[in-house]
């Protein structure tokens, strides 16, 4: 058993097209665009957790804030120019 510890590391899809009422996404309607790691702070402030998405060179590209009332906000950061 392996003692580190490996952050949790996502495949990112980008659906091109869905005219289709359906829940389903077909593999040739969509495309990978990138990977991403999620993290959750797990203290809470008032009611509130602090979810961070990161890209896989630790970048930060999403703050989101949600609420216990399950309402959320986000913060996304672009750096492209």
């Amino acid at each position: 058993m392996a003692n580190t510890f490996e952050e949790p590391l996502f495949r990112e899809l980008t659906v091109l097209e869905n005219k289709s009422d359906k829940n389903i996404i077909k593999a040739s309607k969509s495309k990978s665009a990138g990977k991403t790691k999620i993290s959750v702070e797990e203290e809470s402030h008032h009611g509130v957790k602090i979810v961070l998405k990161k890209d896989e060179n630790d970048s930060l590209k999403e703050i989101k804030f949600v609420c216990s009332c399950g309402q959320s906000k986000s913060i996304v950061l672009d750096y492209s120019e």
